[in-house]
């Protein structure tokens, strides 16, 4: 192995299986929609708490996005 290859990672190797078998296209769409709304869940739900431990409101949002300073 070079220095520049790494070796797989769990999600790929899991991946991988996945995708050795012969699924159809739309259920490669179906992993695809899963994986993007498992992440996007994950960085909502880490957004939401930097959010409440910063006391962030929606009000407060508004008056950044329409500060004219900024």
């Amino acid at each position: 192995m070079t220095a520049l290859q790494k070796p797989l990672s769990n999600v790929q190797l899991e991946l991988l299986k996945i995708y050795s078998t012969d699924i159809t296209d739309e259920e490669v769409l179906e992993v695809k929609r899963l994986l993007a709304q498992h992440f996007a869940k994950k960085t909502i739900d880490a957004a939401d708490k930097v959010w409440q431990e910063k006391g962030l409101t929606n009000d407060i949002m508004d008056e950044w996005l329409n500060d004219e300073n900024q």
